[in-house]
């Protein structure tokens, strides 16, 4: 239960801290902040305010973002896996590897590039282009 409110609030929030119209907002309330400066006397409490707001929107936005992207990613991985598991020719072996170390991974691209350039070395056409040839492509 507390998920779903959790998830539905992170992603309400997230949404409108995208648009244009809360930039505007920020900037506005930054602008107000501003030209309340000289009438407050540019005091201490007078910059405690902004550093205090800002530092606690700050903190709470991390975690909202982070909410977010964690769940995008998720829906990501399940579509791509999804999708490995549906097409006949995928290797089903890839499912899952984001569970992997940074090394693990980089080991696989490693070996899926040097696939990819023995294959076109051997002159099959029905590979895609190693790496170096979609480089040299843009």
């Amino acid at each position: 239960m507390l998920d779903r409110i959790f998830t539905a609030v992170a992603s309400r929030i997230a949404f409108f801290a995208g648009q244009p119209a809360a930039f505007v907002i920020a900037l506005a309330l930054i602008v107000i902040w501003g030209v309340t400066g000289p009438i407050f006397g540019y005091s201490d409490t007078w910059q405690l305010v902004v550093n205090t707001a800002t530092t606690i929107i700050t903190f709470l936005m991390v975690f909202l973002i982070q909410n977010s992207q964690n769940r995008d990613g998720a829906a990501m991985q399940a579509k791509l896996d999804e999708l490995l598991r549906a097409v006949e020719a995928a290797r089903n072996e890839f499912i899952g590897i984001e569970h992997l170390t940074d090394q693990e991974i980089e080991k696989i691209r490693d070996a899926l590039e040097k696939e990819c350039e023995a294959r076109a070395d051997d002159g099959d056409d029905s590979t895609p282009d190693t790496i170096e040839r979609l480089r040299r492509r843009f």
